[in-house]
């Protein structure tokens, strides 16, 4: 099976009274990209998700979102700054003097003034944390894959479609090939009848003449490595696995061969099969840029 480097998961995991969430979702990718945002508490487990989300994929631009709501009242504590408390007595007692006039600050106002109180968040065990975390990556990423294997289907279904189509172009290269070759022949003896009017010509020069163009038109060995490029794509896409990257040599191979066709035909008929073929592998290449 193959997987699509575009996929979406989401998970919430609840603890006690703590509940995570964690939201995993990607774009295609020449390599695996990791955009992991999330509470500067859980900072020191940003390796471990790394490792944990390498697990789960190898190509693909991936933004993990992780939060975490904590509903624990035990976990902050208030924290008086007599220090910063002190300042502002001073200052104010300080502005007092300075321009004569009464002090009225009362307690009640002091205590508003920034940071003189202040919440803290108590320090959590480590180990408390991290099992529930990793639940809801684990979960997220889950979801995440089994949304890349179900839009991998539809890209293996849909190059197996343009194949065809493609498989269908070099049947038809192979059969008219040689129908170019005899009617330039036949077009040949008569150009040459014309000219010569009763006379006789030579069979031999004509012959020699058709083996040139023949060689010069010639395609077998594009359309004979076009043949072998389709299956392999064909049996890469049924062995699934990540085969993103080698498909996407193939498709510039199949690219190759489509241009050197269209660069040697003289037949229109050839010339507006092989647009044909190469708009096909243009497609296939877009597709493939999608797969893992």
């Amino acid at each position: 099976m193959i997987k699509s480097m575009t996929g979406f998961g989401r998970c919430e995991i609840s603890d006690g009274n703590r509940k995570f969430t964690v939201e995993i979702k990607s774009v295609n990718h020449r390599y695996l990209d990791l955009n992991i945002k999330l509470p500067r508490k859980f900072n020191l487990f940003e390796n471990d998700i790394r490792n944990l989300l390498r697990e789960y994929m190898e190509r693909g631009k991936a933004d993990v979102f992780i939060s975490c709501e904590d509903r624990t009242e035990e976990n902050f504590s208030l924290r008086y700054n007599e220090e910063i408390a002190a300042q502002y007595m001073g200052y104010l007692n300080g502005m007092a003097e300075r321009f004569d006039i009464e002090n009225d600050v009362r307690v009640s106002t002091l205590s508003r003034y920034p940071e003189v109180f202040v919440m803290e968040e108590q320090d959590v065990d480590e180990k408390k944390l991290w099992p529930p975390l990793e639940r809801a990556v684990r979960g997220a990423c889950e979801q995440f894959v089994e949304s890349r294997r179900k839009e991998g289907e539809h890209l293996r279904q849909d190059l197996f479609d343009k194949l065809d189509d493609m498989q269908t172009c070099v049947d038809f290269i192979e059969k008219r090939s040689p129908q170019v070759v005899t009617e330039y022949r036949g077009r040949l003896e008569e150009k040459v009848r014309e000219l010569l009017e009763n006379r006789q010509f030579e069979e031999g020069r004509i012959a020699a003449e058709v083996v040139i163009f023949a060689d010069k038109i010639c395609v077998d060995e594009e359309t004979v490595r076009l043949r072998s490029h389709i299956k392999s794509t064909r049996e890469a896409l049924a062995a699934g696995g990540s085969i993103g990257r080698k498909l996407d040599f193939i498709a510039q191979e199949m690219n190759r061969e489509a241009n050197t066709i269209l660069s040697k035909t003289n037949d229109l008929e050839i010339s507006d099969t092989g647009i044909n073929l190469k708009t096909n592998i243009e497609k296939v290449r877009e597709q493939i840029q999608n797969i893992e």
